[in-house]
């Protein structure tokens, strides 16, 4: 072997080395990614199971008051974050989520999130509920006008029907303005299939329905 043909061996041997190193790296990394994801996915499943069994456990035992207002002491300055609050269904889109207090990233990992600042659910005024747009959230990329939602606690159930949607920037705080009636307002980021943070929020606001 000369000495040209000794080079281009070692230059090959070096690289093929590293690609096989690299493959190896990027293979732990991407079993390691999805572990962490299944990981997250497996809490929020079992916390949900949790919550929700809990609940209807709870609701077993105090009859909620139909469209009737929460008691004053049901503030949010009164409630921890992650606290939960709820349940939130929309039956068409096949939605049914507990509702914790709190927007941080652990609550919005294991359920959608009350926005501190707006009213608790049930109450006058415009209650804000963000979710992620990857798990909880992801069929209201189908939601539709007069589609129904109900948010229940255990001192009320309030059905809700959909005005409309919108897509605004991320700072566009006005959709969480408050109102003189009852009406719900549901967050997400967008585009749905977006890889990464996205760049939009995806608005769907709904008024109380009558009676």
């Amino acid at each position: 072997m000369n000495l040209r043909t000794s080079k281009q061996w070692f230059a090959w041997a070096s690289t093929h080395r590293f690609l096989r190193w690299s493959r190896t790296i990027f293979l732990v990394a991407g079993i390691l990614a999805l572990g962490y994801s299944g990981l997250i996915i497996l809490d929020s499943k079992i916390y949900q199971a949790i919550q929700i069994r809990h609940f209807q456990n709870e609701l077993g035992s105090t009859k909620p008051l139909v469209g009737n207002a929460v008691s004053a002491a049901y503030t949010p300055t009164a409630l921890a974050q992650g606290v939960a609050l709820g349940r939130i269904d929309i039956a068409r889109l096949g939605v049914s989520a507990m509702i914790m207090e709190g927007t941080d990233d652990r609550t919005l990992d294991r359920a959608v999130g009350h926005i501190r600042g707006t009213p608790m659910l049930g109450t006058n005024g415009n209650t804000a509920i963000a979710g992620h747009r990857d798990t909880f959230f992801r069929p209201l990329r189908n939601i539709r006008h007069n589609d129904e939602i109900i948010v229940s606690t255990l001192r009320a159930s309030t059905r809700y029907l959909v005005d409309s949607t919108q897509v605004v920037a991320p700072d566009d705080i006005q959709v969480l303005n408050n109102s003189g009636s009852t009406t719900l307002t549901l967050v997400t980021c967008y585009p749905f299939y977006f890889l990464g943070a996205a760049p939009k929020r995806f608005i769907v606001r709904a008024h109380k329905e009558p009676g």
